[in-house]
């Protein structure tokens, strides 16, 4: 049996004598796309940073890709992450770069390719997420908001990751712009095969895009599995979340999908 992408064991985190999870256990097999959600203070959003090595917890095991991220050195971590790219939820672009630079970043740090294979791969990773050359010119303060969403995710994908952190991937995005989002995350995942962990809040996005749902409440992952399987436990926040009258019509909308 192949070794899960992501492996969490008996994580504990606690800042002062606020314990944040306690014994937290998540697994994630290569091609997942997983979501996690949970109530403010559940700790979703620390939980990712702790994937990313942007913070340690007080005890426990992370493993990415077979190796505990704890216990490697700076050059075994930053090869690690040359194997992720992380969607910001407002983008994070660098508002003094162009488009193109944005997404030529990642690039440029390797400093092993030549400079005109960095402009092929920025002009395909354009047309990747729709936009074209042109929009290469334009400086993050002349986007909206979806092209923020684009440019952002071209950049995330500039290394071809194995695995994709997504933060409130559709956040700030009217309907019609995070189905159309969604559905370019989507297709890019199966063109590129990499392994999906994100955060969300949006019932439509985490319905129609996860495979699998990691519910954390009580300090720990309380449901893990497809939506009908964590919609099965019970739990006051998934009853809450899940069949609310938001939830409801959410779920209405799959079933009519027949997903």
């Amino acid at each position: 049996m192949a070794a899960p992408i992501i492996e969490v064991t008996g994580l504990r985190t606690q800042f002062g004598d606020t314990v944040v999870h306690d014994d937290l256990n998540l697994r994630v097999e290569q091609g997942d796309i997983i979501a996690l959600v949970g109530g403010s203070g559940s700790g979703k959003t620390t939980l990712l940073r702790q994937l990313l090595g942007l913070e340690t917890p007080a005890s426990g095991c992370i493993k990415l890709f077979n190796q505990d991220i704890h216990q490697i050195d700076a050059n075994q971590l930053q090869q690690m992450r040359n194997r992720e790219g992380m969607l910001f939820q407002h983008g994070a672009l660098f508002s003094a770069l162009t488009t193109f630079d944005n997404i030529a970043q990642p690039m440029r740090e390797l400093r092993t390719l030549p400079e005109a294979l960095i402009r092929d791969a920025v002009l395909l990773k354009l047309q990747m997420v729709g936009l074209n050359a042109e929009d290469g010119l334009k400086m993050p303060s002349d986007l909206s908001g979806g092209m923020v969403k684009r440019v952002a995710l071209a950049r995330a994908l500039a290394l071809e990751p194995e695995l994709l952190f997504l933060d409130e991937p559709t956040a700030g995005l009217d309907p019609a712009l995070a189905d159309s989002f969604v559905e370019l995350i989507r297709s890019l995942r199966d063109a590129m095969q990499f392994t999906v962990v994100m955060v969300t809040h949006d019932l439509d996005t985490l319905l129609a895009l996860a495979s699998r749902i990691a519910v954390l409440a009580d300090r720990k992952v309380v449901a893990f599995g497809t939506a009908a399987e964590v919609i099965a436990v019970k739990h006051p926040f998934i009853e809450q979340f899940f069949l609310g009258g938001r939830g409801r019509r959410a779920l209405q909308v799959l079933d009519q999908h027949g997903k």
